[in-house]
């Protein structure tokens, strides 16, 4: 099926509200995807600056490493590049109930259910969190510089992918890529997960295999300390869920003093304390320049909540990468033949 009778279907599926937004992401993603160009007109064009075409050019690289390290046939992903007119490509919102950390999930035919929603226009995403406002619910808006259209669309390189440095930009470039290999519809959250862990696992690897170990190393140093301050993040994020359901707040206002203590006797000083030990400066430790809230909370979590237990099952396994992946893919086959357990998440860990 293509992607316009696709959309047609979705439409006929969808409520008046969905359909609304539906069609403006449409019309969105459309004109992005017209104003792609070729990489190689691209990189003959003089007025693109020079370091903008080296990107370009270690993104093919990432994309082709990428494809030969799993042994996959390449697609078609990244042969355009886009110029974009802001730093952002779109704007996600996320909503949490005022009373505790959960994003709210909005649901679409055939495609499965997501914790945000994704907007090309800024406008468009602010009257959408206040409209969740005004229902009580607590929201936050996050730019975004990447995302996968899952294959209903030819994703381009994006010029906000500029903006990384090398290990940034390959780590992206692994997690995007990884959503076209492996994907399961409604499991956001597992699917971020998994992205995030089998990227960052290649790293390693891909460096390793560029003679690039001097400067691995220095940002391997900067990836475990800012894994430990995830981790602590995720912890104190769960300590205030209990909090919550302890307490049973009644309003956003009760909700709201309940998070300004938790943050003020809590939160922050078990995080500068982590800095401290860590020999991180204040003014670079990220989860204080970070304003939080249930809602950038529960985005948080989504991806990073199960990166310990994917870590874990591996090294039970003792399994390498490839080992690993392949040992998921026949879970999954396994888990869609099966109807007993509905979760593959409990599936796969069980």
């Amino acid at each position: 099926m293509d992607f316009l009778k696709f959309l047609v279907l979705l439409f006929l599926l969808s409520s008046c509200a969905k359909l609304d937004y539906l069609y403006e992401q449409s019309i969105g993603q459309i004109s992005l995807q017209s104003k792609a160009r070729d990489n190689n007109d691209v990189l003959k064009n003089v007025r693109i600056p020079s370091d903008q075409k080296e990107k370009i050019k270690k993104i093919e690289q990432l994309k082709k490493y990428f494809y030969k390290y799993w042994q996959k046939k390449e697609t078609l992903i990244y042969s355009q590049t886009t110029m974009l007119q802001s730093k952002a490509v779109s704007y996600l919102v996320i909503a949490s109930p005022f009373n505790e950390i959960k994003a709210e999930e909005t649901c679409f035919p055939l495609m499965g259910c997501f914790p945000y929603l994704g907007f090309f226009n800024l406008a468009s995403a602010k009257d959408f969190a206040k409209k969740k406002e005004r229902e009580d619910f607590v929201t936050w808006i996050r730019p975004v510089y990447a995302y996968s259209t899952l294959g209903y669309f030819t994703d381009t390189i994006l010029s906000s992918f500029f903006h990384y440095n090398d290990y940034e930009l390959a780590e992206l470039i692994f997690h995007e890529l990884f959503h076209t290999i492996f994907f399961i519809n409604g499991q956001v959250e597992l699917n971020e997960n998994l992205a995030n862990y089998f990227a960052q696992e290649m790293l390693e690897e891909y460096f390793k295999s560029t003679n690039q170990l001097d400067y691995l190393q220095i940002q391997q140093k900067e990836e475990i300390e800012n894994k430990a301050l995830r981790k602590l993040v995720v912890n104190l994020a769960m300590e205030l869920q209990e909090l919550y359901l302890k307490i049973l707040p009644k309003n956003k206002d009760e909700s709201l003093a309940i998070l300004t203590e938790f943050m003020d006797k809590r939160f922050k000083p078990d995080v500068l304390k982590k800095c401290q030990e860590l020999n991180i400066s204040p003014k670079t430790c990220f989860p204080l320049e970070r304003q939080w809230n249930n809602a950038s909370l529960a985005a948080f979590l989504t991806y990073e909540k199960k990166s310990d237990d994917l870590e874990g099952l591996q090294k039970k396994l003792r399994l390498d990468l490839r080992g690993y992946f392949a040992f998921i893919d026949k879970k999954y086959y396994e888990f869609k033949e099966q109807s007993e357990i509905k979760d593959f998440l409990l599936y796969l860990f069980r």
